[in-house]
């Protein structure tokens, strides 16, 4: 029997429509176009990259093609023996937008991803983008659309949902459409934490303070609202895929759980407990996956414990981290992530073949050839 195909689930694209729609703006996001127009443009991400006391060519990060070719990602898959992957839009995603926009971005992002899905011969499937700043009829609206692109398996999703964290109120119909769809949520962050966290020397830094810690704590938090705010007690069938691990959930979980069970302003349960009905070790093994973008072996074995070797799944990216050698095919962020799998596993060879493609081939029924 042929071993289980790589499927990479945590790779991005900024599609030929997204790139418009940034280059179209002035305000964070945005393209900054260079002088020399031999250079990428840059990508404006993050407030603190609009910097006007920086040079051009240091704000931001460098947006070369490797960001929206195609062909590119086809070569990369190619390079690391990768069979399938699940793309999806980078962030900010559309989050930005005016209400009257967003729908109308959404479509025009999801239809030339799917067009680009249905090219590749299940080489490529997708995670769909939502207008989470439209009203919820017109999110619900984009979400019963996707039934009509077939190599959409769920959604990518920021920490903000509408504004105000996963634990909005007003999120409760795009729960429930994602639920009775059976759509995943893909659960990445973005935004990060208050900028004055990292100190006045931050800039000093680049982007090592928010990424290497800003993103797993954003994403720690906006999980551990949705829990609190009882979003899988009123949605059990819910099903999200966190980035990175989980952040520091693996790590955090037990602190978490004890933290409710001592918290008084919680109204007591007729059984005894506090909080959510449901108890937290039970959401992450019920209701959660997390990716394996963690470069370590340590923190996959984490992710591994707390939610099931059925549950973790193996990703790269791309195209973020690219190789630190000039002409280098290799991406040491990848090798990483792949040496992380197979050590945390060690004479678990079922473990690995699980993790580097067979839990995302089960999950988000893929259809890749040589996978039984």
């Amino acid at each position: 029997m042929a071993p289980t195909p790589i499927v990479d689930i945590h790779t991005h694209i900024y599609p030929t429509t997204y790139l418009t729609l940034l280059r179209s703006r002035t305000e964070v996001p945005y393209l900054l176009d260079l002088p020399n127009k031999s250079a990428p443009p840059r990508l404006i991400i993050l407030p603190s990259d609009d910097d006007p006391a920086l040079p051009a060519h240091q704000r931001g990060r460098p947006i070369d093609s490797s960001y929206s070719s195609i062909n590119q990602k086809l070569d990369f898959m190619k390079t690391h023996d990768i069979h399938t992957s699940v793309i999806s839009l980078a962030n900010p995603w559309l989050d930005f937008l005016s209400p009257e926009e967003g729908y109308q971005w959404a479509e025009k992002v999801n239809n030339e991803i799917e067009d680009i899905c249905s090219t590749s011969q299940n080489s490529l499937y997708a995670f769909a983008t939502l207008p989470l700043s439209a009203p919820s009829r017109s999110i619900v609206a984009a979400i019963e659309c996707l039934y009509l692109l077939p190599h959409m398996r769920g959604v990518v999703l920021g920490t903000t949902g509408l504004s105000q964290g996963l634990d909005d109120p007003a999120l409760e119909p795009v729960w429930s459409a994602l639920e009775s769809a059976k759509l995943l949520i893909f659960l990445h962050p973005h935004y990060g934490l208050p900028s004055s966290v990292y100190g006045p020397r931050a800039s000093e830094y680049g982007h090592v303070l928010p990424l290497a810690l800003g993103f797993p704590m954003e994403t720690t938090i906006a999980f551990t609202r949705m829990w609190l705010s009882g979003v899988f007690d009123r949605h059990p069938k819910l099903k999200v895929l966190i980035a990175h691990a989980g952040g520091t959930i693996p790590f955090l979980s037990g602190r978490v759980n004890s933290c409710v069970q001592h918290e008084r302003h919680f109204p007591e349960h007729e059984y005894g407990g506090r909080g959510p009905k449901r108890d937290l070790k039970e959401v992450l093994r019920e209701n959660v996956w997390l990716d394996a973008v963690v470069y370590s072996p340590t923190s996959v074995k984490a992710a591994v414990e707390i939610v099931g070797k059925d549950r973790v799944l193996f990703g790269t990216d791309h195209p973020f981290f690219p190789p630190l050698e000039e002409g280098r095919e290799e991406w040491m962020s990848v090798e990483t992530n792949v040496q992380a799998v197979t050590e945390a596993f060690g004479d678990d060879k079922q473990g690995v073949t699980k993790v580097l493609g067979g839990n995302a081939i089960e999950l988000l029924e893929l259809n890749v050839a040589g996978a039984g």
